[in-house]
């Protein structure tokens, strides 16, 4: 399609799989992560299919940074048509050490509880879910005024509809993503500019993979209960989030399509458990 793409968090699993997907169709992808080491790798594995891509080490919580990166995407690619904001993720110092409050708990100090959490911990976790979509936006939609064909595609979180228990940071900046992507959804509209997210279910990712599974493979208690409340009993896997992302940043085939959050999940959001 020769568009250039931006993509925050490009090193991850599922960013990156968007990346080499986008490269096979033609684009142009920047591949933004603040662990240039990961991107790097995914530029050589683009480019050595015949794929265009760059590398850029860039931190979605400094506006600095990604102006900088910003004018190096236009010098090497040209101006960004599609940004998709993948940066975000948990911190260990905002997930508490049980699913619900026990008598007590606010005494304990050794234990992580929801009377000990961490403020800069949330703070942290907050900024990075949040003004990782906010700071890449203002930066790179500037780009996109006065253009046909433009989108921003988020990625949210089945969290953002039902917050899951121990992560209460994650959980509430996710809704905070979804909110936003309405929001700069109606604020664009007469400008053209569609903003969408999609909101994956459970992926084994690397962020997860030991929440997930123990060191031998075995899955955990959480992993078993996730399973019980996706209908389709598993989890999913990468390819599986890509014809979402094709239709949303097809301006042919969702050209009417703006403001909304896509579950792709197996279920999970429509699952009562009863």
């Amino acid at each position: 399609m020769n568009r250039v793409i931006v993509i925050t968090g490009a090193g991850g699993v599922l960013c990156s799989g968007f990346a080499k997907h986008l490269a096979a169709s033609g684009d142009k992808i920047a591949l933004l992560d603040l662990n240039y080491d990961a991107a790097r790798k995914v530029e050589d594995e683009i480019n050595s299919q015949g794929g265009i891509s760059k590398a850029y080490k860039c931190n979605c919580l400094e506006k600095e940074s990604i102006e900088e990166v910003h004018s190096l995407v236009l010098r090497d690619l040209g101006k960004c048509d599609v940004l998709i904001n993948g940066a975000g993720g948990n911190n260990p110092r905002c997930t508490t050490a049980k699913e619900e409050y026990t008598k007590g708990d606010e005494e304990l100090t050794e234990e992580l509880t929801f009377f000990n959490i961490d403020p800069k911990g949330f703070d942290f976790v907050f900024d990075l879910n949040l003004k990782g979509v906010l700071l890449p936006s203002q930066v790179f939609m500037k780009d996109m005024l006065s253009r046909e064909g433009c989108c921003v595609v988020n990625i949210s979180s089945m969290n953002a509809y039902r917050p899951l228990t121990k992560i209460p940071a994650y959980s509430a900046a996710k809704a905070a993503v979804t909110n936003l992507t309405s929001w700069l959804a109606v604020h664009f509209a007469k400008e053209g500019i569609r903003v969408n997210a999609i909101a994956p279910g459970f992926f084994v990712t690397n962020q997860n993979r030991a929440l997930l599974f123990t060191e031998d493979g075995k899955a955990t208690p959480r992993t078993e209960k996730i399973l019980r409340s996706t209908p389709m009993g598993r989890f999913g896997e990468a390819k599986e989030l890509l014809g979402c992302l094709d239709w949303l940043t097809d301006s042919e085939r969702s050209g009417f399509v703006t403001g909304i959050t896509v579950p792709v999940d197996g279920g999970f959001s429509a699952y009562s458990g009863v």
